[in-house]
């Protein structure tokens, strides 16, 4: 971070690090898949939109971090909100308790492009996934302050398992007949625990296992502009986040929402296990 401007400027941040000429050049030239990178979705030109075509492009864009500890975790999100900003920090600071307040449906992009793009309807959305030894507990705070102290602040969560584990990966040409029937209990414990932190009290579990697999289900498009202030905890409803029975459906429902309202534009942030990011660039065959 450069700390006279505010700006996040990591290629500044190396010249000023008193290293020799050759460290600089190539630090500065380096490229990790999955770390830091900006992916711009395309659209299918067939019926199954988990197909590519390199010929038709949409407004979704994948910002993905592999980030997975609370160092990488900071500095992800600082990346994340100066790349969905133009490299603009906004000055102003929002405490954690103020985030349900200002948790919001998206807002309207106003910029010097043309009109077309200057009034698109921007959503910021959270695609995470992690291990529970990486203590979401404080990841998921991390991420979220860190980004809120920028102005940035998602839309929604999704919470979705990886298809690849630490003991098998998975090929980016088959997807595994099981994806739709995984245990999503860790998933529902870190939607429990995101919606704790943005409405900053305790939201109750799941009843049992069967309403959690019940509320697994692929969500209407509409549930993308619904405002926090349809969460109802009791009826285990929760209008800020929710849980994907698998990656591949996700991706899906992202490109059906960006097809379906041209003037909408979605920024997704895939973040807290290698797992995920890499599942996520093999669906994109990237």
């Amino acid at each position: 971070m450069n700390k006279g401007n505010g700006r996040f400027d990591p290629v500044q941040d190396i010249q000023e690090a008193d290293l020799p000429e050759s460290f600089v050049r190539g630090l500065s030239t380096a490229h990790i898949p999955g770390r830091a990178q900006i992916v711009y979705d395309t659209y299918p030109e067939s019926n199954n939109s988990l197909e590519v075509s390199e010929n038709s492009c949409g407004d979704l864009t994948f910002y993905l971090d592999g980030a997975h500890s609370p160092e990488s975790m900071e500095a992800c999100a600082k990346w994340f909100s100066s790349a969905v900003k133009g490299n603009q920090i906004s000055s102003s600071s929002f405490k954690l308790k103020n985030l349900e307040e200002v948790w919001g449906n998206g807002h309207i992009q106003h910029g010097s492009g043309n009109m077309e793009e200057s009034n698109k309807l921007i959503k910021q959305i959270l695609l995470f996934n992690c291990m529970d030894v990486r203590h979401p507990h404080i990841l998921l705070p991390r991420l979220v302050s860190t980004c809120a102290s920028s102005g940035t602040h998602f839309a929604k969560a999704f919470f979705v398992p990886s298809m690849s584990t630490y003991s098998k990966v998975t090929s980016g040409a088959t997807i595994p007949s099981d994806i739709c029937r995984r245990d999503l209990s860790w998933q529902f414990n870190l939607q429990m625990l995101w919606e704790k932190i943005i409405h900053g009290k305790e939201v109750g579990t799941l009843l049992d296992k069967g309403a959690k697999m019940d509320n697994a289900k692929i969500l209407p498009h509409e549930f993308l502009y619904e405002d926090a202030s349809r969460c109802s905890p009791a009826d285990n409803y929760f209008a800020c986040s929710a849980v994907m029975p698998s990656l591949p459906l996700t991706i899906k429902w992202l490109r059906d929402c960006v097809k379906q309202n041209p003037s909408l534009k979605v920024q997704v942030l895939v973040t807290g296990s290698l797992h995920l990011v890499g599942d996520v660039l093999k669906l994109m065959k990237r």
